[in-house]
């Protein structure tokens, strides 16, 4: 049985494993249209039982679908990539060539996340060194080993190596950092900066993905359509169930724009419907006792501190409405806990909005309003405007960024003829 896991306890053991990554890389070239037959192969094996109840796992499957990533490839690397052509630059050429070994540092709330980070490296020709989070160990091996199961040919699993160890091994962290050319970094402020500040190659090219939070927002003539609203609260529950609200693009507030004469009773009705249709489909299986503590005391710190606030939810911490009005962003809570606050003009909470905020999840009827909001959050730092029920869909530019295309050297021919 081969070593999906490796268990890390010396520098030795990453400096060999990132040489022969970097060797294998260097020396085998590997187009995408190759790789993209192995991951569809994978995308399919990831269906059976033994995987398919891991957080993430369909948005893994269709991310891995050569539909999805097809189109991503001829964008970020030129129409020729696929077959690893060169491409025609005036009187030059283009080619994306691998810049070597990648290295991977995700976060640990997101059980797909090594693997989905890994792919963005393999598709540039990449090899990839991915350090693995304690908690997701035991998910990552288990989405290995369907990997390993697709890849007879060794086309992909020969470039990858998956190391654990503690994050507070600070002399293994630097061994990694040294031994490769790139790195993607995932996760909170202090985990970002903590990787940034390891000794990389003054050549090595990092991209980094810090943390971000996302928001919601409905315009009066959404909610207030009865035909429409139930189909509009079911992307709601869809886009706070996936990741479990841990992930950058989940939505932690709802900014719900007023109407005169209309209370959002009904709305709020539906919405609840909603949630507790999403929990019956997909309930937690486990939770932790720091996150129930979190949601009970966002409930009771909610409807104490004002006698407008109220709320919806069941008696357990399963899911969580907190309603209220105003243009500024709360603190989240994540567990599925949604604040929905009113607002007079979805204009307001927009123009208070900055960098931290990734994705802003749209439901509006007037197209030029809607493109009017788009372009006023851009200017506020939001990188992704979408349609609710869309906000967890990988689609890159992510966080502004390609994904792949950063960890690819465009090289430039002009022919000795010319």
């Amino acid at each position: 049985m081969i070593d999906l896991i490796h268990v890390i306890d010396s520098q030795g053991q990453i400096t060999v494993a990132a040489e022969r990554l970097r060797q294998t890389a260097m020396t085998t070239e590997v187009t995408p249209d190759t790789i993209l037959d192995v991951f569809e192969t994978w995308a399919g094996a990831l269906g059976a039982r033994d995987t398919a109840d891991i957080p993430g796992v369909a948005f893994l499957r269709l991310w891995l679908r050569r539909g999805t990533l097809g189109p991503i490839i001829a964008r970020e690397l030129g129409p020729g990539a696929l077959r690893g052509e060169w491409m025609q630059d005036g009187r030059a050429a283009l080619k994306a060539c691998p810049i070597g070994v990648v290295g991977h540092w995700p976060a640990g709330n997101v059980e797909i996340q090594p693997m989905l980070s890994m792919t963005c490296a393999l598709l540039g020709g990449n090899a990839s060194l991915v350090r693995v989070p304690r908690d997701l160990v035991g998910q990552t091996e288990r989405l290995m080993r369907k990997l390993d199961q697709s890849d007879a040919a060794r086309v992909l699993t020969g470039r990858i190596f998956v190391a654990a160890f503690d994050h507070d091994r600070q002399d293994l962290q630097e061994a990694m950092a040294r031994a490769v050319d790139g790195a993607m970094i995932w996760g909170g402020a202090e985990a970002v900066l903590a990787v940034r500040a390891l000794p990389f190659p003054h050549w090595a090219r990092l991209v980094v993905f810090g943390p971000r939070i996302s928001i919601a927002a409905m315009d009066a003539d959404i909610w207030c359509d009865r035909h429409e609203r139930e189909a509009w609260c079911r992307r709601i529950a869809r886009d706070v169930w996936q990741f479990d609200q841990q992930a950058c693009s989940s939505p932690q507030v709802l900014f719900l724009e007023r109407k005169a004469g209309h209370s959002p009773a009904e709305f709020l009705q539906d919405l609840k419907r909603a949630f507790e249709e999403e929990n019956r489909l997909h309930p937690r299986q486990t939770i932790h006792p720091a996150l129930t503590s979190a949601i009970c005391q966002a409930r009771a710190s909610w409807l104490l501190a004002d006698p407008a606030n109220s709320g919806l939810f069941p008696l357990g911490p399963d899911w969580t409405l907190l309603v209220g009005s105003g243009s500024e962003i709360p603190k989240p809570t994540q567990g599925r806990t949604l604040t929905i606050l009113e607002v007079d003009d979805l204009f307001d909470p927009i123009s208070k909005l900055d960098e931290g905020v990734q994705t802003l999840g749209l439901a509006m009827k007037d197209p030029r309003r809607e493109e009017r909001l788009a372009s006023a959050a851009a200017k506020r730092g939001v990188n992704r405007v979408v349609k609710l029920g869309r906000m967890h869909v990988f689609v890159p530019p992510w966080d502004g960024a390609d994904l792949i295309r950063p960890t690819v050297r465009m090289v430039r021919h002009v022919p000795s003829t010319e």
